[in-house]
């Protein structure tokens, strides 16, 4: 088999064939109604970002920059879709989250955040609708705020300039620091500060005039359950903190790392309460009652119903429940299998989960789970892998699932075993066909019968194939050709499909071109939309899954038809964050276009260079416009075009 991956400079060509339209339509609501996404270590915080009155929402989280998510609902009943771009120039480095505030008072809300580099100011340069950021380098220059602090910023002493409270990573401290500037220009410095509580581990402090009684109070995160509350019990020049633990009493109690945010999103007056999570997804409780006696109750229509196992999602189809339409199985980072009953249809799925059943199936952390009746008594049973690289086999006896010691005991993968099944070599049992983190594929051949499983690894059956680290397969019959395919996620978010054409694995990158997941994607298929066709779903490193249906079947898609290469392409250095230099060969005199495409099909760069010589060619490409991500690179000839892809970095 030909390999076209370069791992050693992290680039990938493929050969390009025009298709009528994009098969894969990215449909994520199937895994989560709201659209709202669930990101590890979730930093809700609300401001009016586009002037219209109403509360926008950006989350913080450890996996980039913040994303904003734009209200296009009303001040009263919000709902939440994904907004423009508007923090392109912020370093993830610099913004693990924010707040907003008019610090140099010219009407307009600057953005300040913290990060791994400390406290950040990004002012607005642009307009109350449309807001463009600007770094201000080292305005909280001699605070001793360490890495990853989170800001909030009030009037505390009613003499018209902000005052800035910072919690503490690790040391989970408290500190208020007084504006000894302006308005129009802020100071700060440790000669003004000080703290007012120290709550463990990883403070997370938002201001708010929660009781309504003109003054600001502070309810503080952590690293632990529920909340620390400070009711300013002094006055709006004055302010005295008072620990007061009744009014948030009970709230994120089965959660930690809550980081709060307080809005009034429903317009009755009082602020409610919504706030992140460690795994992610958003908890939001409405204030039905009063500012001074707040009834707190619990809505899950606005962030609610995400799919989210906390880390590492890997997910498996099967109907288990025998009722026409598939169930979701997934590994977790934890170890835990989890199960999500599908109690919707086999055309449009809804999700319940039910895990307990499946608690025995843990053995360690980094989990990945097959299902399939591997004894032929009716009953689904499991395979599991984790990462220590050993494969179990738990029967289902019809009341619980029992560990079969020694029917795979004998097999080893190295570590991070993710086991699938199928008939692979069509003998009416199932086969194993598993991948493990150094990338490679494994073969257990099922050499006993479908009511006596015996399985045994066949050496070398996969000889050749790796796609760098962190294996997960997927088996369809992609093409419907009568053979079983395989489609690999790996540690990059790349996916591999080897083609399976007569007994031998043919690496065809075309039928999923334009496709990627996150860290450690895991590939899944199952048809969820009841048309006869294979849909793909995408486990992410953050636990939460994507949903790409097949809009159109394609199938082969064979090398044989394309024009070869006419010689080396190269481009240095990969990843990038200046220059990049792409190298190539032409065959004679031709035009050369280059087209730059982001993931999503948009062309955002182009250029036509004619009559290039014969041999040898170079192209000198600038990628600072860019931000940082991964981008298709396409070189088009006269007759034929080359497409890789690269990595833009800060």
């Amino acid at each position: 088999m030909k390999k076209l991956l370069f791992t050693t400079s992290f680039l990938s060509i493929i050969f390009f064939i025009n298709v009528s339209g994009q098969p894969w339509l990215q449909k994520d609501e199937i895994f989560n109604p709201s659209g709202v996404p669930s990101l590890p270590f979730s930093q809700p915080r609300f401001a009016d970002l586009d002037g219209d009155a109403d509360f926008d929402m950006i989350i913080g989280s450890t996996n980039g920059y913040p994303y904003y998510m734009k209200n296009n609902g009303t001040l009263s009943t919000p709902h939440f879709i994904p907004g423009e771009n508007i923090f392109s120039v912020v370093n993830p480095l610099d913004a693990e989250m924010g707040v907003f505030y008019d610090i140099d008072n010219d009407n307009d809300l600057d953005f300040i955040t913290g990060g791994y580099t400390g406290l950040n100011l990004f002012r607005n340069i642009g307009s109350v609708t449309n807001p463009e950021f600007q770094k201000i380098n080292n305005f909280f220059a001699g605070l001793n705020v360490g890495s990853n602090p989170v800001p909030d910023l009030a009037d505390l002493d009613n003499d018209g300039d902000a005052d800035l409270v910072v919690g503490l990573s690790e040391s989970g401290v408290v500190k208020i620091y007084t504006n000894t500037g302006t308005a129009q220009l802020s100071q700060f410095s440790e000669s003004s500060v000080y703290e007012i509580g120290d709550v463990g581990l990883y403070a997370y402090p938002v201001f708010c005039d929660i009781d309504n009684d003109n003054d600001q109070d502070l309810l503080v995160g952590r690293d632990g359950h529920g909340f620390n509350y400070y009711e300013n019990t002094g006055n709006a020049s004055a302010a005295i903190w008072q620990p007061n633990t009744s009014v948030f009493a009970g709230l994120g109690s089965d959660t930690y790392w809550n980081s709060p945010g307080l809005v009034d999103l429903d317009g009755n007056g009082t602020f409610d309460l919504i706030y992140g999570t460690a795994s992610g997804p958003l908890a939001y409780y409405n204030n039905a009652g009063t500012p001074s006696t707040p009834v707190w109750q619990i809505n899950t229509t606005l962030f609610g119903g995400v799919l989210d196992v906390g880390g590492a999602s890997s997910p498996c189809f099967y109907d288990y429940d025998n009722d026409g339409d598939l169930d979701l199985f997934s590994g977790s980072q934890l170890g835990d299998i989890r199960y999500f009953k599908n109690i919707g249809t086999s055309a449009g799925p809804a999700w319940e989960e039910n895990s307990g059943p499946f608690a025995s199936l843990k053995h360690s952390i980094y989990s990945a789970v097959a299902i399939g009746d591997v004894n032929g008594d009716g009953q689904a049973d499991a395979i599991v892998g984790d990462l220590s690289g050993k494969l179990y086999y738990h029967r289902n006896t019809g009341f619980g699932f029992t560990l079969v010691t020694d029917a795979l005991a004998a097999i080893n993968l190295g570590a991070w075993s993710v086991p699938r099944l199928a008939d692979l070599d069509n003998d009416g049992d199932l086969d194993i066909i598993a991948g493990n983190e150094a990338g490679n594929l494994f073969y257990i051949e099922n050499q006993g019968s479908p009511q006596s499983p015996a399985w045994v690894l066949i050496n070398g059956y996969f000889a050749g194939i790796d796609v760098g680290s962190n294996c997960v397969p997927a088996i369809y019959d992609v093409d419907f050709d009568n053979d079983l395919d395989i489609l690999c996620g790996d540690s990059w978010g790349d996916l591999t499909y080897l083609e399976n054409q007569s007994g031998t694995w043919v690496e065809n990158n075309l039928v999923f071109f334009g496709l990627s997941g996150n860290q450690n994607t895991a590939p899944a298929f199952g048809d969820l939309d009841g048309d006869g066709d294979p849909d793909l779903t995408l486990g992410q490193y953050d636990g939460t899954f994507s949903y790409f249906q097949n809009q159109r079947l394609i199938t082969g898609l064979s090398r044989n038809n394309l024009h070869k290469t006419s010689g080396n392409v190269r481009v240095y250095p990969n990843p990038v964050n200046g220059n990049a230099t792409i190298e190539f060969n032409l065959d004679a005199l031709s035009t050369v276009r280059f087209d730059v495409v982001d993931y999503t099909g948009k062309i955002i760069h182009s250029q036509n260079l004619s009559n290039l010589p014969a041999g040898y060619n170079s192209h000198n490409w600038d990628t600072r416009t860019l931000t940082p991500g991964n981008y298709f690179f396409r070189i088009t000839t006269n007759n034929e075009t080359i497409i890789f892809k690269i990595l833009k970095v800060k």
